[in-house]
């Protein structure tokens, strides 16, 4: 009976211990200017070459758009939730690329966020960016064609939509090192 009430008691705390829910607004924003120096994320050259999926997105005026429609110049994609906090410290680094390059290099942020608009809209508002635009892909299609859904993934891809390096996981945007890998591709 003890065994029986210490295993019970045992379970329950495992499963009162796993949040399944993502971390609401406040708590993701807390205290993320500090985790800038910690970010550790490197550039993976090993898929260069292959094509950007051709995905259906949402673009910010509510229309589909094909990911393989949006070749023409080079295009930082980077996928990312609201409540994947390297992904929310990752953002205003992404404005300022966005804002520093202009027209020579297009930053395309996909959330992968399941509650689409009511969840990104909210967020761009808060955050003020001024040079991205929310772009949604409530069905992760993009996550998945890349190969895994992690987040954030960033993917450099050249004028003919093929790739030039990706970085899993969390990057200094803001770095001399992230300027010069995407310096190769944006002339």
């Amino acid at each position: 009976m003890f065994l029986r009430l210490l295993l019970t008691l045992s379970l329950a705390l495992v499963l009162a211990s796993c949040d399944t829910q993502p971390a609401s607004d406040t708590q993701e924003q807390g205290a993320l200017a500090p985790a800038k120096a910690s970010l550790s994320g490197v550039i993976d050259r090993s898929h260069a070459g292959e094509l950007m999926p051709a995905v259906s997105i949402t673009g910010p005026s509510g229309d589909q758009v094909s990911t393989g429609a949006m070749q023409g110049s080079p295009m930082l994609l980077n996928l990312w939730a609201t409540w994947c906090a390297p992904c929310v410290v990752e953002m205003p680094m992404l404005d300022d690329l966005a804002g520093e390059f202009g027209t020579s290099l297009r930053v395309v942020t996909v959330s992968q966020d399941l509650q689409g608009a009511a969840k990104v809209k909210p967020f761009f508002a808060k955050q003020g960016f001024r040079h991205l635009q929310p772009w949604l892909d409530t069905d992760n299609a993009l996550g998945f064609a890349l190969g895994g859904g992690v987040l954030p993934t960033t993917v450099l891809y050249d004028a003919d939509g093929r790739e030039v390096w990706r970085v899993v996981g969390e990057y200094d945007w803001s770095s001399a090192a992230a300027r010069e890998a995407i310096a190769e591709t944006v002339k």
